[in-house]
C-alpha cells in the first residue's frame, strides 16, 4: 500500500552551472510543492499505513531547513535542480521515515521531478 502527503515551501534558487544567458542562472522563486510516499502494509489495528500527520511531523524539520530560504546556501544544494532537491530531501527525511518509497517535486505546473532513492540511479530499460 502506496500513501502520500503534501507539503510546500518556497525558495529562491539560481543555477550556478548554466550560461549566463539562460534564465535559470538568475536568481528566481519558486513555490515547491513536495510529495511524500511511504509503502508499507495496512496496520491491522490502526487501519492505515502510517498516520498522515506523523509524515508531515516528519518532513517540518526539513521544511524549516528550506522554506524561505535561498537554496544555494544549503549545504548539499548549491545546485538546487529539482532532481537535486528530491535527492536531498529523500536523505534528510529517510532516517526518520520509515517506508520512505518517493518524493516527488513539483516546481511548477508543468515541471516535476521523482526519486526513489538508489533505485532511481539505476538506468532506464
Amino acid at each position: 500500500m502506496n500513501i502520500s502527503a503534501v507539503a510546500s515551501f518556497e525558495s529562491a534558487r539560481y543555477f550556478p552551472h548554466l550560461p549566463e544567458t539562460h534564465e535559470g542562472r538568475r536568481f528566481h522563486g519558486n513555490t515547491f510543492r513536495v510529495q511524500i510516499v511511504v509503502t508499507g502494509p495496512i496496520d491491522p489495528e490502526t487501519g492505515w499505513v502510517i498516520d498522515f500527520s506523523a509524515v508531515k511531523q516528519a518532513f517540518e524539520p526539513v521544511r524549516q531547513k528550506l522554506d524561505h530560504r535561498l537554496l544555494n546556501e544549503i549545504p548539499g544544494l548549491e545546485n538546487p535542480t529539482s532532481e537535486n532537491i528530491a535527492r536531498w530531501i529523500w536523505e534528510q527525511l529517510r532516517p526518520a521515515l520509515t517506508g520512505l518509497s518517493r518524493i516527488v517535486v513539483k516546481e511548477n505546473d508543468y515541471s516535476t521531478c521523482s526519486y526513489a532513492g538508489e533505485e532511481s540511479k539505476r538506468p532506464a530499460g
